[in-house]
């Protein structure tokens, strides 16, 4: 008894019009999941950075203060690092936002222009 080869081949995709889509569903999955994982890599190497820039302005602080002499030198250094902080933290808020955003913008895009409609 002869045994066949149960995996398609694009002969049999081609003349199987239901395996061509689900092929074509699955490359599209597979390509917005590329596209995304890039996004959350990027997002992440950012706040990567953010994390560091965090620590280098405390640690910049503790210095700043062992070295001050006076009562305004505490509060200049305090002062400047608050306002430092506060400055990083309306960037967080922006990069966030433009995360989102992108995020948002690659599933959209999948789900409008590039995820097969089932009709061949």
């Amino acid at each position: 008894m002869a045994r066949t080869n149960s995996i398609p081949t694009n002969d049999m995709i081609g003349s199987m019009p239901f395996l061509k889509i689900g092929q074509e569903r699955t490359q599209a999955a597979a390509a917005l999941q590329k596209e995304l994982l890039e996004a959350y890599e990027q997002a992440g190497r950012t706040w990567l950075a953010r994390v560091r820039s965090e620590m280098a302005l405390w640690t910049e602080l503790v210095t700043t203060l062992t070295a001050a002499r006076s009562v305004p030198d505490t509060l200049q250094a305090y002062t400047k690092c608050v306002s430092q902080q506060m400055k990083m933290t309306a960037e967080d808020g922006q990069h966030l936002l433009n995360d989102c955003q992108e995020i948002t913008q690659k599933l959209s895009k999948a789900v409008a222009h590039r995820w097969p409609s089932g009709s061949a």
